[in-house]
């Protein structure tokens, strides 16, 4: 938002400082200025001049060689190629270096082969026309040398341009009258009020006895909560003056007319928007606020919106007039043969504003303010602001009966009153303060305040109670502000500093952290809770039961994700294109139902050239024993389904799969993704993903169950071996005979590796480790457990490989 200085000084005497620095201050106080503009500069560069000679340029024959008197030491000359230039004319000067109005900046230039110093002006390039037809022409008895600010009586401004988001807290600040308040409080100045009780008289003097026009009727529902109108007869359309159009600009709004101008002027002058009709285009004398029926409307940008039956408009019963609290319409909008006009006030619920302007994807001036929580106690003063200035610049205006008025009862409002005491106030910010001074920031923030000792008893005015001032401390920061925090000596806190203590669900992360990255050598990635239609149709997962969000950012990111499988697909299809294989883990969190949060542990091994099922499986083994949670590893159960992955997703293997049971329940799942889901999402190789849900327990404190034991001091002997199965057969059935074996010195049996040979048949190493902890094992005993191991699974049906 623009602000202008030279506005600003209408209410507060601003002090002769660095423009800079005026920002830097209103920046540690207030709100945050983003830029510093010095506009105007032009009005001081560019300055009268007289022509004292004139030729024709040597190389071009509509151009001339100009010499003039500006009121330096020597004169100037200039390449010109107006119509109207002469001996003796006067016109204005813009020497090099020059930032015209419409943008351009002069630069050193030569013009067919000759230096021109600068320009002679024409009233297009000085903003004053929308055309023209050569130089300015200007009187005869005007003194050379005089600038062109003294000559048009118009002043350089001042632009701050305040970031809007930082004043989302104050919605008093959105007009300069508040923004001169602020600069009052924070340089220790007087502020003026015009608009004082003697002033409200003089205006009020203005209404007439007669019937009004028109009389506002709310109906129940809508989000008006003030609603003001005032008739007028008799105004003139016509362009506003210069001062009111140069302020509009200055700000960046574009001046219309007079009455619109009127209407923009004082919104921005008090940060209370409104609305002039034309009344002629009333139907009926009626003004009816209520809810929309369902209807097409077009607004003043020319538009048409599609209204819903929860949207807020004006109407006079037969059509509607304005979209409430965001624009008008183009049915009812002041136009040059306006005559009569019906000036509107109001106020509307910020949340209600709000969700129509979303929906429609319109923001306007208004929208923005009545975001913002405006106060209705201003709405009468701001009618009366709209009125003085009608009057102002159409005289022959008149009043036409009594400002009319719907809504909350105003007069029954009550100030919010706080209790606070200058030494709190000291202690809080750290610096010893005086209560005069105390006082004195207050008032001048236009707080009442009563002092009973070193109590302070602080009644809020209204429109910073609306939705910024809510209790004591919002009183300090006040106090701090305007003080500037920068003034305060930081001290540290006379704190003890003890560790805190990690929760249940925090160990058992940091435990599964420090297991993944070391003993397995994964990498932990993080991929994006929110996630879009087409992830899921590349994971082939199904769409209807993730959490759809209302106004998403974007449709890659419209719903949460109720599952880890499509996030990691994605990112395993990213770092496949650049690596033979690779280890990776995600402790995140899903969202299967609406208020249902899980956390969930993903793991990820991929390799280019042979499964890591198995690598997967063994290592999530040894993860639930490193974290000694009680479970095994299991095969599916026809009764008892997976609970971390749906056992029908069409992207699980056909054979690579295992549950995890813990606690008597599948919370997890290890298994390898089918290669036509790996083809569709562009990974070549083999992927296997362990999934486990950790909400179950992860809040449990989990006993440590590990038993340390000396190192061995005998040797330990390993017997390797070959079976020759079916491609078909699952590695835990073969291990199964094993295990059922009563050889206490075989300490472990596992699988060595895995060779598919053929179609229908695979070769699958195992490896039993032999350890007596008391002695060194003897070769007889050995070689008669390693008949025993052969006996065993050739009883069960597998047979070793032959040589």
């Amino acid at each position: 938002m623009l602000i202008s200085t030279e506005w600003i000084s209408d209410f507060v005497e601003l002090p002769n400082e660095n423009p800079k620095d005026l920002g830097v201050r209103f920046t540690l106080g207030t709100a945050e200025v983003e830029d510093v503009i010095e506009s105007g500069e032009y009005l001081k560069k560019i300055k009268v001049a007289e022509i004292v000679s004139i030729e024709k340029h040597p190389e071009a024959d509509k151009l001339n060689l100009v010499t003039f008197n500006f009121g330096g030491k020597e004169n100037a000359r200039v390449v010109c190629g107006a119509s109207n230039v002469r001996v003796g004319l006067k016109t204005h000067y813009a020497p090099i270096g020059t930032t015209l109005p419409i943008g351009f900046t002069l630069e050193p230039k030569k013009i067919r082969g000759i230096l021109s110093e600068g320009m002679l002006c024409s009233e297009e390039e000085l903003g004053l026309a929308d055309s023209s037809e050569g130089i300015c022409d200007l009187p005869k008895d005007t003194k050379i040398g005089t600038p062109l600010g003294e000559y048009l009586k118009e002043t350089s401004d001042v632009l701050l341009d305040v970031d809007n988001k930082s004043l989302t807290h104050r919605p008093d600040l959105w007009g300069h009258y508040g923004i001169a308040r602020e600069f009052a409080a924070l340089y220790e100045k007087e502020l003026k009020n015009p608009f004082d009780q003697k002033w409200k008289d003089s205006i009020e003097r203005l209404f007439t006895d007669e019937s009004s026009p028109i009389i506002p009727k709310i109906e129940e529902g809508t989000s008006c909560t003030a609603y003001w109108g005032l008739s007028l007869s008799g105004v003139k359309v016509g362009p506003s003056p210069a001062w009111m159009q140069r302020r509009l600009k200055a700000v960046g709004l574009r001046p219309i007319n007079n009455i619109v101008d009127i209407s923009n002027y004082v919104m921005t002058e008090l940060g209370m928007p409104n609305h002039i009709f034309d009344r002629d285009l009333i139907e009926d004398s009626k003004i009816e606020i209520k809810l929309s029926g369902n209807e097409k409307f077009t607004t003043l940008d020319e538009q048409e919106r599609e209204l819903v039956d929860t949207d807020t408009v004006i109407t006079d019963g037969k059509k509607t007039l304005v979209l409430a609290g965001i624009m008008g319409g183009l049915n009812s909008g002041v136009t040059d043969k306006t005559e009569n006009i019906f000036i509107e006030v109001a106020n509307w619920m910020p949340a209600l504003v709000r969700r129509t302007s979303t929906r429609l994807g319109l923001r306007s001036d208004s929208s923005q303010r009545f975001e913002k929580t405006l106060d209705s106690q201003l709405t009468y003063r701001t009618l009366l602001r709209l009125v003085e200035l009608v009057k102002d610049l159409c005289p022959e205006a008149k009043v036409v009966g009594k400002p009319e008025y719907s809504g909350e009862d105003l007069a029954s409002f009550e100030p919010l009153v706080l209790e606070i005491s200058a030494s709190h106030i000291s202690k809080v910010l750290g610096k010893e303060l005086e209560q005069s001074k105390v006082v004195s920031i207050l008032s001048s923030l236009d707080f009442k305040v009563i002092e009973n000792g070193d109590a302070l008893t602080v009644s809020v005015p209204s429109y910073r109670s609306t939705k910024d001032i809510d209790c004591g401390a919002d009183l300090i920061e006040e106090i701090g502000r305007v003080i500037g925090y920068d003034n305060i000596t930081p001290v540290g806190p006379m704190l003890s500093v003890e560790p805190v203590r990690l929760t249940e669900a925090q160990n058992l992360h940091r435990k599964i952290r420090n297991f993944l990255s070391v003993n397995a050598e994964s990498y932990e990635v993080m991929t994006y809770p929110l996630i879009g239609e087409k992830v899921l149709k590349k994971a082939d997962w199904p769409s209807g039961n993730s959490l759809k969000i209302i106004n998403s950012i974007s449709k890659d990111h419209d719903r949460m994700r109720d599952s880890l499988i499509p996030t990691l697909l994605e990112a395993a299809s990213k770092n496949s294109k650049n690596q033979e294989e690779f280890k990776c883990f995600e402790l995140g969190r899903i969202y299967p139902g609406f208020e249902k949060e899980h956390s969930v542990l993903g793991v990820m091994f991929y390799s280019k050239n042979k499964s890591p099922f198995l690598s997967l499986l063994n290592t999530m083994e040894r993860l639930c024993s490193a974290l000694s949670l009680p479970g095994d590893i299991i095969d599916k159960h026809p009764k008892f389904k997976a609970l971390a992955v749906n056992e029908d997703w069409s992207g699980l293997h056909p054979f690579e799969f295992k549950n995890i049971r813990l606690m008597g329940k599948p919370h997890g799942s290890i298994f390898s993704v089918h290669p036509l889901l790996l083809k569709n999402n562009k990974i070549k190789g083999h992927l296997s993903m362990a999934l486990l849900d950790l909400s179950s327990f992860e809040a449990r404190a989990i006993k440590d169950k590990t038993k340390y034991h000396p190192l061995p001091k005998f040797p330990e002997s390993t017997f390797d071996y070959t079976v020759d199965v079916e491609s078909g057969i699952e590695v835990a059935k073969i291990l199964e005979p094993l295990r059922k074996l009563k050889i206490k010195e075989a300490i472990s049996h596992k699988v060595v590796d895995v060779y598919t040979h053929s179609s229908d048949r695979k070769s699958v190493t195992l490896r039993t480790t032999f350890l007596d902890p008391n002695k060194t094992l003897d070769g007889e005993f050995i070689k008669a457990s390693e008949v025993a191991i052969i006996n065993s699974l050739e009883k069960a049906g597998f047979l070793l490989k032959q040589g």
